[in-house]
């Protein structure tokens, strides 16, 4: 019995991008042209100068485990509701049909406004759930979840950017995003599972875009164009930032929505922080806009929102019927 194995990764490989200028304004095009060429080739990059405090990081990540270590019974006090709100427990999810569930937990939140409220106004939008335990919680996610919303809007300008569009293309009328944060819990991997067991199967990220604060245990494993599976370590002081489905599919395939997995080797618990990037639910997914009337495009237009529910029904079960 053993893990599923990866490559050690060419340091070259996904490359780790200096977003600073982006951010201060100083070289957005260059910054633009470097994430331009690391989507279309592999579709994952690493970024420094992010903007993300490691103070809260540190913050949310201790709460984070506080509640990952209460009793199950604590933790099913705000399990997951139907507008994907909460706790959700090991084997709450399935990435592909022919894969066994993978092993973790995650705690999913959205945004909240200064009174305390969200929005719920769509089948993965409503009310947060909040545990009584860790009491910090909460103050801390909302902050982690607006800071992170906040790297993903500067990336975005970037991606509009490399592709010749106005820096505001991906951000325009976005005021209610569909983007959610999650905690996710990964228990130590014992190697008797076999190389079947992932923490994460392998799987493409459904949204726009993804921004993952990995701990300093690694695990992430990342396809590369030949088919093998390479790992992809934690970098100090970067985040990691993918391509989903939704942004290949708004770009007509000219950037990469790359197959990855977790495979958690460490014997310890590992604890990812994840941010999944979507504009609002009307807004129309379509090739033309992005590529120009005269594309051959590869997909009809669709909403954000029609989207994602389709893809959720298929990988949690919880939205299945019994």
């Amino acid at each position: 019995m053993s893990y599923a194995t990866a490559k050690e990764i060419e340091t070259s490989y996904i490359p780790v991008i200096d977003i600073g200028p982006l951010r201060d304004g100083s070289d957005p095009q260059g910054v633009a042209r470097a994430i331009h060429r690391a989507s279309r080739e592999v579709g994952f990059i690493y970024v420094s100068n992010h903007g993300l405090s490691q103070t809260l990081i540190d913050e949310t990540r201790a709460a984070a485990l506080a509640f990952f270590r209460l009793p199950e019974a604590r933790k099913l006090e705000v399990e997951v509701s139907s507008k994907h709100r909460g706790f959700l427990k090991v084997g709450g999810a399935r990435m592909q049909d022919d894969v066994v569930p993978d092993l973790k937990e995650s705690f999913i939140w959205g945004h909240e406004g200064a009174d305390g409220q969200s929005l719920d106004d769509h089948p993965l939008r409503g009310p947060n759930r909040w545990p009584a335990s860790p009491p910090e919680i909460r103050a801390t996610a909302r902050s982690y979840f607006d800071a992170a919303q906040g790297v993903a809007r500067h990336l975005m300008r970037a991606v509009a950017l490399g592709l010749d569009l106005p820096q505001d293309f991906f951000l325009r009328g976005h005021d209610k995003p569909l983007s959610r944060a999650s905690m996710v819990y990964y228990p130590p991997q014992p190697p008797e599972m076999d190389t079947e067991q992932f923490g994460v199967g392998p799987h493409t990220d459904f949204g726009v875009l993804t921004v993952l604060n990995q701990d300093s245990l690694g695990g992430l494993q990342v396809q590369d164009l030949s088919g093998n599976w390479v790992a992809a370590p934690p970098i100090e002081g970067t985040l990691v930032i993918n391509v989903g489905d939704l942004l290949a599919r708004w770009t007509n395939d000219q950037y990469r929505s790359t197959p990855h997995r977790v495979v958690n080797t460490s014997g310890k618990e590992r604890l990812s922080l994840v941010l999944a990037y979507d504009p609002d639910y009307p807004t129309m997914i379509d090739p033309r806009a992005a590529c120009g009337e005269k594309a051959e495009v590869r997909h009809e237009p669709i909403t954000c929102g029609d989207y994602l529910i389709w893809r959720f029904e298929k990988a949690f079960g919880y939205r299945k019927p019994d």
